[in-house]
């Protein structure tokens, strides 16, 4: 399993558009993606499942990544969060 501790950098949040572009990317890799926030999770391939967590600019989040390849599925992950969150 691998696991990325993320903090929001976007001003909004996490908000429709950059939910939208994590749930396809989710949904494309193999491995199952997990966010985690304030004693809640949601499975990343989910869009209003990720926005019902209600992440904020400053808020840290824990993305947790298992699977066949998880190994190329954390780098694409990691590199979505550093660009769109």
């Amino acid at each position: 399993m691998k696991v990325i501790d993320y903090v929001i950098t976007d001003p909004v949040g996490i908000h429709a558009r950059p939910a939208g572009q994590l749930a396809k990317l989710a949904k494309e890799v193999e491995s199952k993606v997990t966010i985690e926030f304030d004693d809640k999770s949601a499975d990343a391939g989910r869009l209003l499942a990720v926005m019902g967590l209600g992440i904020k600019s400053g808020d840290k989040m824990t993305v947790k990544i298992e699977g066949a390849d998880e190994e190329a599925a954390a780098v694409k992950v990691e590199e979505f969060l550093k660009n769109n969150l």
